[in-house]
Parts: C-alpha cells; sequence; structure tokens
C-alpha cells in the first residue's frame, strides 16, 4: 500500500468512529489525534492490511494493541490538556502512547513501562519511525510505576489489574486523573480522580491482557 492509501484508510477509520461512537465517548480532540497517528506504523508488517480497522491486533509475546475506538474512549476520560506529564503502563506497539502524546503537545511528555523487553524495544522503534520525540519508553514492572518523574498529571493503564496498585496512586498529582482495568476475564474499566480523596468511577466493561508484576497478577 502507498502512503496516500493509508492516510485514506485512516480518515475512513476516523469518519467511522465518529459516526459510530457516541460523541461523548470520544471527543473530537482525540478523533483529531487519531487521525494524526500512523497506526500501519505501529503494527506488524503483515498486520498493515488491517491497521485501520477498529479491531485489536496481535504484536507477539501473547500482546496487543488495542482497537482504535478503546484508545479514543481512555483518553477522552483522561481530559489531557497540552503539556501533561503522562505515565502509561503497558506501551505494547506504541500506538496508545502515540495518541497521548499528540494530545499532550510538544510541550507535554510520555513516559511508558513496557516489562517485555522484545516489545519495548517494537514500542521505541516504531515511534522513532513514526517522528515521536516526547514518548520515554522504559522495560521494568509498571506496576511500581515510575517514581522518578513523578507526581503525574494523568497515569493510563493498559493491561488488567486484580486491584488498583498503591504506587500508582500515590505518584498521582493532587487533581490528576488515571485510567485503568480491573478485573480477571471481564474487566471493569475505571476513571481514577485523586483529589483530597481518591473516587473511583466505572466506564465500561473492557477485556485486556493482565498486568503482571508486584502489585498485578
Amino acid at each position: 500500500m502507498t502512503t496516500n492509501d493509508y492516510e485514506t484508510l485512516r480518515a475512513r477509520l476516523v469518519s467511522y468512529l465518529r459516526k459510530h461512537i457516541e460523541i461523548d465517548h470520544i471527543s473530537e480532540d482525540v478523533l483529531q489525534a487519531i487521525a494524526r497517528v500512523p497506526r500501519h506504523l505501529f503494527v506488524r508488517e503483515n498486520e498493515r492490511k488491517h491497521a485501520y480497522c477498529d479491531n485489536p491486533l496481535s504484536i507477539g509475546r501473547g500482546q496487543t494493541i488495542s482497537a482504535p475506538h478503546i484508545v479514543g474512549i481512555m483518553c477522552t476520560l483522561l481530559d489531557i490538556e497540552k503539556g501533561a506529564t503522562i505515565l502509561e503502563i503497558g506501551a505494547g506497539s506504541g500506538y496508545h502512547a502515540a495518541v497521548l502524546a499528540e494530545l499532550t503537545g510538544r510541550d507535554g511528555i510520555v513516559y511508558s513501562i513496557e516489562r517485555l523487553p522484545a516489545i519495548s524495544e517494537f514500542a521505541q522503534q516504531n515511534l522513532s519511525n513514526a517522528g515521536y520525540n516526547n514518548v520515554v519508553v522504559i522495560t521494568g514492572d509498571g506496576t511500581l510505576g515510575l517514581p522518578e518523574h513523578a507526581p503525574y498529571d494523568i497515569i493510563t493503564v493498559a493491561c488488567a489489574a486484580p486491584v488498583i496498585p498503591q504506587p500508582l496512586i500515590d505518584q498521582l498529582k493532587h487533581g490528576g486523573r488515571m485510567t485503568i482495568p480491573v478485573g480477571t476475564d471481564m474487566q471493569e474499566l475505571y476513571l481514577v480522580h485523586k483529589n483530597d480523596v481518591v473516587s473511583k468511577e466505572k466506564s465500561g466493561g473492557v477485556i485486556f491482557v493482565p498486568l503482571i508484576g508486584k502489585y498485578g497478577f
């Protein structure tokens, strides 16, 4: 496929999301961010023809790249402002981090933790190929967070936890927000607000790979 072919398919995906996902579930700002990210650069070469379908895709090692509508819903819930410092748990292919990078802009930064070295390397290469300079990929245990750069305006977790890891709550800034799936086979996506108290609200059923680590499975 040519670059123009991919751009056409990406525009078609955004049109599909705008038409089929309720407007309060994916904001226009997030749709525009999705429209700018070349998703075909974040999947394996043999999956590129499916890159702009609204489906999860395998990236190897039992991991997946989330469906675009899930990325859109999670980013909308987080209400990301320009210049935000973001922590992502579960880099995967780097696609979600790229959308986050678009939303926080050049003055913001995304730190993304991936536990599998091969997947971490895949994400770093994809982000480099796509021209993203404000994403830092780290190999490690995401359940521990990344205390050296805390506190974070935003934390987003792309794998399902048995409970919300306390280190992530601790590293969230006062006034910050976090999205995290919690559960086993079928999970609930939670939006967490940290103010004087920590509050949680359910945001729908989802299915993610498990969060592995000290405070995970």
